[in-house]
């Protein structure tokens, strides 16, 4: 892989395409990342998915303005850049087009949801293994700076916990949490890991909050808002002290994620297991049909 890393973009359709271009591609920007670019991109959307397919020529515009290459297909990006992003934002179609590029061999980053049904993820992951292809699936939210930062500290003992909230709108096509409530799942997992067994969630038109029980005794909950609070955070338990984590203190999320997708394209290593991406989509899964049944759901 050469020094300065040419990536690509599959689906011009979020924001994330104005921040990833922002730090790669202009160097006016704070925080300009030197050594990659993103060169070249497909600007995939979803027609039954409005907050999709009505950001296309938005994003696509603002891609060619900063440099960026506009092809006629997902392949034409893999074939001709170093590693790719999958920008889409609908998690419905991320296997398809993975599918679409895995025999092309090369790193991809699938950005959240990684997928919108525990089928799919299993699936993604088994193809990105059978082709040996590097794969990784975050939130941003996972690698915050203040969240890092907690998860460094050890000087209160071990973690037996976490309470986590954030907005959570709910869109049809990414059914309950896999919206915006898969911010605060991806938080919970990056501080309690791979284990949860049981999952329960209570549910209304304002609010939802989600209890979780791991493996081993430990607790995490996730609490949901569709008021009008779009504040991200929580509180990491340990042993012998509880310590608040602000998800606004530090670098834009969108920095410290950016140097995750990095590592990751020039190592083959994920800061995040396949295997971890796979149990956050069936816990989602779990969490949306304890929305409907109100009834403890086993993942």
């Amino acid at each position: 892989m050469s020094s300065n890393l040419h990536i690509g973009l599959i689906g011009l359709d979020t924001s994330h395409v104005d921040g990833l271009t922002g730090l790669f591609n202009d160097s006016s920007s704070q925080h300009y990342v030197t050594d990659a670019q993103i060169v070249a991109a497909y600007p995939a959307g979803s027609p039954d998915f409005p907050l999709s397919i009505d950001r296309v020529a938005g994003y696509t515009d603002l891609a060619r303005q900063r440099g960026v290459e506009i092809v006629e297909s997902p392949e034409a990006v893999a074939t001709n850049v170093d590693a790719v992003i999958m920008t889409s934002v609908d998690g419905r179609a991320h296997r398809a087009l993975f599918e679409r590029i895995a025999s092309c061999g090369k790193p991809t980053f699938i950005d959240k949801p990684f997928a919108v049904t525990h089928e799919d993820a299993r699936a993604i992951v088994d193809m990105a293994r059978a082709h040996g292809v590097p794969i990784m699936g975050a939130s941003s939210l996972r690698f915050v700076d203040d969240l890092a930062e907690a998860l460094a500290e050890e000087d209160q003992g071990s973690i037996e916990g976490a309470d986590f909230f954030g907005p959570m709108e709910i869109q049809p096509t990414q059914p309950g949490l896999f919206w915006y409530g898969i911010h605060t799942v991806e938080m919970l997992y990056a501080a309690l890991g791979q284990g949860c067994a049981r999952v329960q969630c209570i549910t209304d038109d304002r609010r939802d909050a989600v209890i979780a029980q791991w493996s081993d005794g430990r607790v995490g909950t996730i609490r949901g808002w569709r008021t009008g609070n779009h504040q991200f955070g929580g509180t990491l338990h340990r042993s012998a002290g509880s310590r608040h984590i602000q998800p606004e203190i530090g670098r834009p999320k969108y920095v410290s994620l950016a140097d995750h997708i990095i590592n990751f394209f020039r190592s083959g290593n994920s800061s995040v297991a396949p295997e971890e991406t796979v149990e956050t989509i069936r816990f989602i899964e779990a969490a949306n049909e304890s929305r409907t049944t109100g009834k403890s759901v086993t993942l």
